[in-house]
């Protein structure tokens, strides 16, 4: 069983970048994309972990899902947004939230297009000891 604070440091040491994970395949976040952590919290079996992500522009999350409900807040730049199917599902201004509802049935990117570097604040709502997020291949979509 993790503890918390090997979570935490698992994300934000180790890998240096947002989400942790995955397989040889997987696709990994672009150069630059950042993490840190504000906050964390333990309640029963259920983690609560506050983080400020960073993505470059033209960067990316990599293709990912989340072991749980994942709720943002874009405090700058705009979020794209994609599922599987290589369709956008979503653009985020500065000022607008976005929930994932986690599971492996959601898997999705996130990428920022602008030219103005993307800042997110996320919430993680994750049963305790899980990865910050599971990396997953490219569905085969023509971008990262």
């Amino acid at each position: 069983m993790r503890s918390p604070l090997r979570t935490a440091m698992t994300g934000a040491v180790v890998t240096a970048t947002v989400f942790v994970g995955g397989s040889a395949h997987a696709t990994p976040p672009g150069p630059g994309v950042t993490a840190r952590l504000i906050a964390q919290k333990t309640v029963g079996d259920t983690d609560y972990v506050l983080r400020e992500i960073t993505v470059p522009p033209g960067q990316a999350t990599g293709w990912h899902y989340h072991d749980g409900p994942v709720y943002g807040y874009v405090k700058q730049g705009t979020l794209t947004h994609y599922h599987p199917d290589c369709a956008t599902d979503g653009v985020y201004p500065q000022g607008t939230t976005v929930r994932e509802p986690g599971g492996p049935s959601d898997v999705h990117l996130g990428r920022n297009l602008g030219d103005t570097t993307l800042v997110l604040d996320v919430l993680y709502v994750l049963p305790h000891g899980s990865p910050f997020s599971e990396d997953v291949p490219n569905p085969g979509c023509p971008f990262e």
